[in-house]
């Protein structure tokens, strides 16, 4: 009897090694890339002019463009906005909370995080800015570093008035295998 405990412990182990590390297998070809490009179906719009940083005045231009009817050029905070002809139903407004900002092209949505993503661009004569809707999208997406004349100089993801942002699916299932693998570990190394 003896044997035939240690036998399905042993099973018990293994099984929980092999949960763990496809979990991790499912986590790493889960991730995507996917390219947003200028004037794409995920545009939502198009600001001109300069667009210091500062996460209130981007979440107000997102808001403001979310308000637009499609295909409208409007005025609004001293700037010039363009809302795209593309339509994604009816949009929550953008909030601060569980926002995030960065520079780099290559951004990590996570999944259902975020709703919009503003990326300001800089140039020698003029600035201007570009917001596409990314409440469809999830894991890693690019966006161009330049547009004409102007570089990337930072991005900001906002969520649709989310407060307090849980971990992503994958995340949380990369947890969860973790967390049985050590389980299976610790077992293992108590009973020895």
């Amino acid at each position: 009897m003896l044997k035939t405990k240690a036998t399905a412990t042993g099973k018990i182990r293994k099984i929980v090694l092999l949960i763990g590390i496809g979990c991790a297998v499912i986590l790493a070809s889960a991730t995507d890339a996917k390219a947003l490009t200028i004037g794409d179906s995920h545009q939502l719009g198009a600001v001109r002019g300069n667009v210091a940083p500062g996460e209130g005045l981007r979440r107000n231009l997102v808001n403001h463009l979310i308000d637009m009817a499609l295909a409208t050029h409007d005025k609004a905070f001293g700037r010039d906005l363009f809302r795209s002809s593309n339509s994604f139903g009816q949009l929550q407004d953008a909030v601060l909370s569980g926002h995030l900002s960065g520079t780099a092209p290559i951004i990590n949505l996570g999944s259902g995080l975020y709703t919009y993503l503003f990326a300001n661009y800089d140039g020698a004569r003029s600035d201007s800015a570009q917001v596409w809707y990314v409440g469809n999208l999830s894991g890693i997406i690019t966006i161009p570093e330049i547009f004409g004349q102007k570089r990337l100089s930072g991005w900001t993801l906002f969520g649709p008035g989310a407060a307090g942002a849980v971990p992503d699916g994958g995340a949380a299932v990369m947890l969860l295998g973790g967390a049985l693998a050590l389980l299976g570990v610790l077992q293992r190394r108590l009973k020895a």
